[in-house]
Order: C-alpha cells, then structure tokens, then sequence
C-alpha cells in the first residue's frame, strides 16, 4: 500500500487494474464523436440558439505554428521558421472572427479569453497588438474576465512578457515537461533551468494573476529520480496551478512520436512510482489535487471555482465560469455552445477557403440529443466535482434517475467495493482515491464511447 493522497492509502495492483484508456470528457460527448456530416449550415441554428440565451461567453483563439517540433506533442500544430506565413493566417483568423461575430449577439459578456497553440508568442508584438484590438473591436471583455494566454519560454523575453501584462492579459501559462537534459533532447524541447526560472521572474515582475505550468511523466529516459528532481524545481518556482499529464504514446495517430523510441519509455512500474512520488511531493507542498492531472493552491481560482460548484471542463482541461459557452476562432479550434459543438478545418489551405468564402469554417461537429445533454451533465459534474446529487439530475430534466440509469448504476457496483464511490440513496460521491481514475467513473455514463477504448489515452 502506497500514500497517494494526505491520508488516503491506494494499492498499486489497483492502479494497474484500471489503467485503461478511456476519454479525458474535456467535452460530452467527446471529440472523436464530431462528424462531417454536421455542417457550417448546421451549427447557425445553435448558435441563434445561444444568442436567445444571453449565457456569458469564453473565446478560444488557435495559433498553430511552431519554430520546431516537440516529439511528445500531441497538438495540432505547423512547423514553420519562416514567420510570414502567421501574416496570412491572422488575415483569415481576423476575418472569420469578423464572419461569425456577425452571427453573435456581441453584447453578451466575454468572461474567458484564451489564446492557445501552437506556440502563441509566435506571434510578434505587433501581429499581438493587432489581433488583441480586432477581438476587442467584435466582442466586450469584462473588466474581470480571466486572459490567458501559452507561451514557449525558449521564444520570449521579458519585454515581450511585460507587453503582454499590459495590453490585458492576466493568466499565463508555459509547459515545462521535464528539466533533465536528456529527457529534453530525447524529445526536442531544450529548456535550461536558468531559461525557465528567468521566464517565471519575468512573470511575477509583470504581476500576472495566475501563472501554471505543465509537466509530463512517461517521457523518454525519465526515472524516479530525476523527474522527482522536476518535482522539487518545479515546487520552488512556485506557480499556482501545476498541470501533470500522462504521456499518451500514439504514434499512429501523432506521426511525430515515431521519433522517439519505445524502448526508452519507463516501464509501467517506474510510471506508477513516478506518480505516487508526484502527487506526495504537490500535496505537500500546499497544492490541493483538484482532479486528474489538476493541481491548484488553495486561494487559485480553479481551487475557489470547485468550492463554488462553478468548476467544468472544456478543451483546454479544467476551467471555471460553468455558465459560459465557448466559441472557438483558428484552424482546429472547437466551439462547444449548449447543443452543438463544432470544429473547424485542420489544414490551413481547407480553412482559408471557407473563410474567403464568407462561411464558418466548420469541418466537422455534432448536434447533441437531450439524453447526450442529461448524460454531460453527470459525467461533467462527476469529472469536476466529484459528486453528484441526484436530485439536481431529476429536478432538471423531469427524470427518475435510479430508472434513468439502472445500467450504470449496476455497473459502478465493482467500482465502490474497491473503494473509488460511494453509492448513496440521494447521491454519487467519488472518493479521494477514485478522483485518480475519474474517468473509468465517468465512462459507465458514456453511451458513445466506452466500448472503443483503444481511440483514447490510458487513465494514468
């Protein structure tokens, strides 16, 4: 029996038990259910939709490029030194931004802004400036709304961090992955100390509200002792939130993965006490495991927004503002309104065309029926919450839930005789332990999905 959490014992042969693969729900249903059958004609509906609901918005902007590729990455990225090619892109993306803000009631409040990528800073302090006007031009950020943007330390200085405080941004967020030298070149992201430690003075001399960063376990050549050797630099850095992600090995589906070699990956063992060691080390050290891959200190908005039930999930992983929708700008990028979501076109030249044409650059999404929206309700209130009362499920949608779900409720028995939840006459309750393996929770709600595992990453 091994420590994972403060007081709370977990048998390792647990773990491996329900080390499957299985969707992370950022969305229900998943992205791997969009279709192409659902077109740019198909979304308007929805979003008229959402307009006659005045909900708050968060909006999603994609850049895609990057100097270099990063061999774990699983994004959509293009890898370009030659820096002109963002100038066409900000011309479509300003001009679908134009296109589809004219299908949006723009009064509606802006509460999250995110700039992803790709690498963001990309972007030169001009193209920056230019692209932050034109949203503001269409749309009307809050005065409190949360402005995140990533950024590649091996590309910014601290001019560009200051500028980027000032013209409005408060959130940001960088990806350390690992800081040993070999693990870096094994898979091309060269990262000194000094670099990342700078970047981060940089950013607390700029005075950013939030500041996470993200480290990945399951990367070539990592031991125990090394990635704990992360752990302990990464805590002395001191950012708010710490991301820690399982490498998801899919080389058949990211071709750039085929450049590193299975055989320098950790052993599953080692993976397992690379975990462990990690989540002690967080906890310890006053960061509170919000779930998954998720940890906060106590006074972040992501810790604060799950007191406050206001925490979800989107694309980008845990998020607050539940109330908000979400529409997406860029090559790639999804929007998730109440009863659609849609993705735009992946290759540049599919997606320059629809905008040149006037039309929403949708490739492909997914109209939701009422049993996906009471199904995202349970799954998102299990994967942020770690309860669920059943009540609110009935009260809601006019269901009997016991009835409603019988299936799945016969289902989790297995899961609470090991210990992962709890099932009370009234409601779901995840246990400290089964916030580690959520979503082998969350799957027995999943009517899409839970009989193709192998389309997903695995659980830890």
């Amino acid at each position: 029996m091994v420590f994972l959490l403060p007081g709370v014992k977990f048998d390792l042969d647990l773990i491996k038990k329900y080390d499957t693969r299985a969707p992370r729900y950022t969305s229900y249903p998943p992205a791997t259910e969009l279709t192409e059958t659902f077109t740019a004609a198909d979304f308007q509906p929805s979003i008229a939709a959402s307009n006659e609901r005045q909900s708050a918005l968060s909006l999603y902007f994609h850049i895609p490029f990057c100097q270099t590729a990063c061999y774990f990455c699983g994004c959509n990225t293009v890898i370009s030194n030659n820096k002109n090619i963002a100038k066409a892109y900000l011309h479509n993306l300003v001009q679908e931004i134009h296109n589809t803000a004219e299908l949006i009631d723009t009064s509606r409040k802006v509460l999250q802004v995110h700039w992803g990528g790709g690498t963001p800073n990309y972007l030169e302090l001009d193209q920056v400036e230019f692209l932050w006007n034109k949203i503001n031009r269409y749309f009307t950020i809050d005065s409190s709304a949360e402005v995140s943007i990533e950024i590649n330390p091996r590309y910014v200085n601290k001019e560009y961090i200051q500028f980027l405080r000032d013209i409005g941004f408060n959130r940001i967020s960088f990806g350390i992955q690992d800081l040993n030298p070999k693990v870096q070149a094994a898979v091309n992201r060269i990262q000194p100390e000094k670099m990342l430690f700078d970047a981060m003075g940089w950013i607390k001399e700029a005075n950013f509200s939030s500041v996470n960063v993200d480290l990945i376990y399951g990367l070539p050549y990592q031991t125990l002792h090394t990635f704990q050797e992360t752990v302990e630099k990464t805590i002395i850095l001191d950012p708010d939130r710490i991301v820690v992600f399982n490498f998801a090995y899919v080389p058949w589906m990211k071709p750039v993965q085929k450049r590193i070699s299975q055989d320098t990956l950790p052993a599953a063992q080692e993976k397992l006490d690379i975990l462990k060691m990690t989540i002690e080390e967080l906890t310890n050290n006053e960061y509170l495991f919000i779930g998954m891959d998720h940890f906060a200190k106590t006074n972040n908005e992501l810790a604060i927004a799950q007191r406050n039930g206001t925490l979800k999930r989107n694309f980008q992983g845990y998020t607050t503002h539940a109330e908000t929708e979400l529409f997406g700008f860029g090559s790639t990028s999804i929007s998730m309104l109440e009863d659609a979501y849609a993705q735009n076109h992946k290759s540049l030249k599919d997606y320059y065309q629809a905008v040149s044409a006037g039309v929403i650059p949708t490739s492909k999404g997914i109209k939701l029926t009422q049993n996906d929206i009471i199904r995202r309700d349970v799954i998102m209130s299990i994967m942020s919450h770690f309860q669920l009362h059943k009540s609110d499920i009935e009260d809601k949608y006019h269901i009997n839930f016991d009835e409603y779900f019988s299936q799945e409720l016969e289902e989790l028995k297995p899961l609470e005789g090991d210990g992962l939840v709890n099932l009370f006459t009234n409601q779901i309750e995840i246990t400290d332990i089964g916030r580690l393996l959520v979503r082998n929770i969350a799957v027995n709600f999943d009517t899409h999905t839970r009989t193709r595992e192998r389309k997903f990453s695995r659980a830890i």
